[in-house]
């Protein structure tokens, strides 16, 4: 399939005679890559045969997995590519939220937070679904940060939403709201990570259909979007903040003149980014500043773009919307508005050097940690908030049923249940919301439901059979039959 006529055009301006290699680049097959949850410790081996296994490594007091066999993500210490796709739908452990199928070249927003963030920070992560920058950053930031992962698209919102808390960390919220809400909350964020909305030039490879899709008027129309966007947001971001400024496209409309409007319009410093050589990231086109563009031909991944800036610490800009003065203290505890909870909950979630307060709304039980629960609250009253911290369980009547995502916690405290290891074919089919029926050993109530010592879920055994608690809309809908002759593909 040819690429449109102007974009040719215009990227052999940019390329010169490397545009013929760009676009057999874009002709040929997208690499698969995963990072891996450094906080989940269990990796799937039987999705990996192909890929030879996997062995455990030490590194300080966390474990991690390292796939035999596969080649790294050289800017990601978790990421690696592998030979071929897996179907990751029915490999319990994606489901788990123990990796994450992430495009290789967005990883290199690791590179950012290694070697500028050192310190706590609050963090929106503003265009976050369907989360894959996302569930990096919550595993980078330093503990007790605060990542907001927002949508503007509520499908897209729900999707992150899901993926947020099958990975499990508790110091975070997810939103969906218009960039222009943010611009409100003045000087809140210490760094805002904005992956644009863009003309998709990068994905051509991936998605074939973005080919036809493209055109000159839609690359201005997505230029200035993403201007109005920045526009909305800036007047958030604290003085000698940091924005992540990244987009999926080639073009300098939608790539360096935009950081050079930050920097005439807002008085931006772009800061630099260390990189080795050896990983072939290119520079801006016509500009001396740092930018970092990934390319197909070069990188191994999609096209990808990404500068980092820096809010001047003296901000003289005026923004004309009504804004929300934050003069409170955003780290400072509050009181839930209930604590009302059985003693229970505290055995059921615990942090390692903080503590949670419980929220109890509408009979529904949230934990919050405690050092971060002021700002929950503030952001709670300005945002739409999707979810946030840990949801525990609802209470019925004298019971409390506990909630999927507590089950996906990296807080939780399984031992508080009894559980059941599954066998694959059994996991599958809690996926896809089935009923199971469990030995007779098992004790009656509720259940962890495990595979390869990592919870998915919860069940409520009755004797006769044990009621899935499987969130409907998180269910398989796809029905493999588990043969022998499929076992492979799983």
């Amino acid at each position: 399939m040819d690429f449109p006529h102007d974009f040719t055009t215009r990227m052999q301006q940019w390329l010169g005679a490397s545009y013929t290699l760009l676009a057999n680049a874009l002709q040929g097959d997208s690499p698969v890559s995963i990072r891996l949850n450094p906080a989940k410790q269990a990796m799937s081996v039987d999705g990996w045969e192909r890929v030879t296994g996997y062995e455990t490594r030490a590194d300080t007091n966390v474990m991690t997995k390292e796939l035999k066999g596969c080649e790294k993500v050289a800017w990601c210490e978790t990421g690696y590519y592998l030979p071929e796709r897996p179907s990751f739908t029915f490999d319990p452990l994606f489901h788990a939220g123990c990796y994450y199928v992430q495009e290789a070249s967005s990883m290199f927003i690791e590179q950012v937070v290694k070697q500028y963030i050192t310190t706590p920070v609050v963090c929106l992560d503003l265009c976050a679904a369907p989360g894959g920058k996302s569930t990096h950053l919550q595993s980078l930031l330093p503990a007790k940060s605060l990542l907001v992962s927002n949508d503007v698209i509520q499908s897209r919102a729900s999707v992150l939403k899901e993926n947020m808390i099958k990975w499990g960390a508790p110091y975070t919220m997810v939103t969906c709201n218009d960039p222009k809400d943010f611009g409100q909350l003045t000087h809140l964020f210490d760094m805002i990570v904005a992956d644009l909305p863009c003309s998709g030039e990068g994905m051509f490879r991936k998605d074939r259909n973005s080919r036809n899709e493209w055109s000159l008027d839609n690359v201005k129309l997505c230029a200035a979007r993403q201007r109005r966007i920045l526009h909305d947001i800036w007047p958030s971001l604290k003085p000698g903040g940091l924005l992540v400024f990244s987009t999926c496209t080639f073009n300098v409309e939608e790539n360096e003149e935009n950081i050079r409007h930050l920097i005439e319009n807002y008085n931006a410093e772009v800061l630099p980014i260390t990189i080795d050589n050896r990983w072939r990231i290119s520079p801006a086109i016509n500009e001396s500043f740092p930018m970092y563009r990934f390319y197909p031909h070069l990188t191994k991944g999609e096209g990808f773009c990404l500068a980092l800036v820096r809010k001047p610490i003296k901000h003289t800009y005026n923004h004309e919307s009504n804004k929300i003065p934050i003069c409170v203290n955003p780290y400072r505890p509050h009181h839930p508005r209930s604590s009302q909870t059985t003693p229970c909950c505290n055995d059921w979630i615990k942090l390692a050097d903080d503590s949670f307060q419980f929220d109890v709304s509408k009979n529904r039980i949230q934990a919050i940690p405690e050092s971060l629960s002021g700002i929950y609250r503030l952001l709670s009253a300005h945002l739409r908030v999707l979810y946030g911290g840990v949801a525990v369980g609802e209470i019925k009547g004298n019971d409390i049923v506990p909630s999927p995502a507590l089950a996906l916690s990296t807080c939780f405290q399984s031992e508080a249940f009894p559980s059941i290891e599954l066998s694959k074919e059994m996991c599958i089919r809690y996926l896809q919301n089935e009923a199971l029926v469990l030995p007779e050993s098992v004790p009656k109530g509720y259940v962890v439901v495990k595979y390869q010592h990592t919870p998915l879920g919860f069940v409520k055994n009755i004797g006769t059979r044990a009621n899935n608690l499987y969130p409907q809309e998180w269910r398989i809908r796809t029905r493999l039959p588990l043969s022998s002759s499929n076992a492979k593909n799983l």
